[in-house]
């Protein structure tokens, strides 16, 4: 799986688990729309660093996570950051 991979699908999971789950689905639905922007980030953000940390300690290829341990890899891993808190936004926003 790569990073990209991952990450999309880390903010899908995500979006829909506080979509669709019984009893977090109500708790996160009384929330403020920005508190709510806040911990999809913050969730999102320790993924990306998740991420990061295995790839660099050589523990992610049993995950198959393949990120570059450079400053390179931590760039590109920024730039998928933002591509993965845009899907998780759509996905919040096109499920009911």
């Amino acid at each position: 799986m790569s990073d990209v991979q991952l990450l999309i699908i880390a903010s899908i999971t995500l979006s829909l688990a506080f979509s669709y789950l019984p009893g977090l689905r109500e708790a996160y639905a009384a929330k403020s729309p920005t508190y709510k922007r806040l911990v999809m980030l913050i969730l999102l953000a320790l993924v990306t660093v998740g991420a990061f940390s295995l790839s660099c300690f050589g523990l992610g290829e049993p995950f198959h996570i393949t990120v570059e341990c450079s400053k390179a890899g931590a760039v590109s891993l920024l730039q998928m950051f933002v591509l993965a808190i845009t899907s998780n936004q759509a996905t919040f926003l096109l499920s009911p």
